[in-house]
């Protein structure tokens, strides 16, 4: 299989689109249906939303893994490398250092704004945080035990490339906060990231299959973060709510001064 560059580069940003588009599904309109209907639909709405959430971003992983040792994609790989050594096109930019977090900064940004999203600034904050702590654990355990050289000789820490896998961490977490806004912030948000992957390779600093396989382990992240959020709150309501508190106050009744003590549990 021998792709040029370009088609390979389009290939990409094709890939990241279909994702958006699925993932659209999560929010086609249920105005018009009865609220006891919405209720008998949730369950089998949300478990049909993350296999489709799920779908593309695996198939990602597995292209990434599959290329480490199937010679028709490294030779993808390679040929795309070399196609980027002859246009020498945007090489050595540093696109990918400023801008992999850009999304993340637009979703902030609009939150502060006043744009309302699915959850509040604290909860915002925590579950960015959280999404970039699995995708790193994630990424360096796969760089440590792949231990695969850079297009450029430089390490042996290529497979996946963990500036895509951040660009897309931030990319669906603006998705997930104001999916229900516009369709075209997802695309804007996806677009970035698809260029920071592109950034990767023209850099010379990975290959193809590093970049797709950090795509797909950057949504894959921050989606089951999303996915478990709410089970993680319900557990930390539960625990908060049994905690023991002790209440002491002053009283005056009838010109009598005195004091009460209140313990709840």
């Amino acid at each position: 299989m021998n792709l040029n560059f370009t088609k390979q580069i389009l290939l990409f940003v094709f890939i990241s689109f279909i994702n958006v588009n699925l993932l659209s599904a999560q929010y086609s309109d249920t105005t018009f249906l009865a609220t006891d209907t919405v209720q008998n639909l949730k369950s089998n709405s949300v478990k049909e939303n993350i296999l489709i959430g799920a779908g593309i971003p695996s198939l990602m992983i597995a292209y990434g893994i599959y290329s480490l040792d199937n010679k028709e994609l490294v030779k993808i790989d390679s040929d795309t490398d070399d196609n980027v050594h002859k246009r020498k096109f945007l090489t050595n930019n540093r696109l990918d250092d400023y801008l992999q977090f850009s999304p993340a900064v637009a979703a902030f940004g609009l939150k502060l704004a006043g744009v309302e999203s699915k959850h509040k600034l604290s909860d915002m904050a925590i579950l960015y945080a959280l999404s970039n702590t699995l995708e790193t654990g994630i990424v360096y355990a796969t760089k440590t035990a792949s231990k695969r050289m850079r297009p450029d000789g430089s390490k042996y820490n290529s497979f996946p490339s963990g500036h895509t896998a951040t660009a897309f961490v931030a990319a669906e977490f603006l998705h997930q906060e104001y999916k229900d806004k516009s369709i075209w912030i997802s695309v804007g948000s996806y677009t970035m990231a698809s260029l920071i992957g592109v950034s990767r390779i023209l850099n010379d600093k990975h290959w193809v299959s590093d970049v797709v396989a950090g795509a797909g382990i950057g949504i894959i992240s921050t989606k089951i973060v999303y996915w478990t959020y709410p089970y993680l709150q319900k557990m930390f309501n539960r625990k908060k709510s049994k905690r023991t508190q002790t209440f002491i106050f002053p009283t005056y009744n009838n010109k009598t001064m005195g004091m009460n003590f209140l313990y709840r549990f």
